[in-house]
């Protein structure tokens, strides 16, 4: 069986990046825990409890930069979570994956 592969020209976290508030440096930080979510999904990974445990280790990692990002002006707050949850949400749909967004990102504490 061949795995799907994201498209090239995916866009992670559109409203982030656009969004002079979030320092882009920052914003790859939390793409790339994001990425090694769609890594593990493109090796064709469809147990929902190993996909939800990735994600959770994604979310905690993403928790683990807030600090971060306050020293540098920003926070991970409701634009952020909802630029984060469409992107995952988009990325599950891709997948087929029947995680609703809010489980997959259940870990949150942003």
């Amino acid at each position: 069986m061949q795995s799907k592969k994201l498209p090239a020209d995916f866009f992670y976290l559109v409203d982030m990046y656009q969004d002079d508030y979030f320092p882009a440096f920052l914003v790859d930080k939390i793409k790339g825990a994001i990425e090694e979510v769609v890594g593990f999904l493109e090796k064709g990974q469809s147990s929902e409890t190993e996909i939800q445990a990735g994600l959770d280790q994604m979310t905690s990692k993403i928790n683990d930069l807030q600090d971060e990002f306050e020293e540098n002006d920003s926070e991970i707050e409701t634009g952020a979570r909802e630029s984060i949850a469409a992107t995952v949400e988009e990325i599950l749909r891709f997948f087929e994956v029947g995680i609703a967004t809010e489980e997959a990102i259940r870990e949150w504490d942003w």
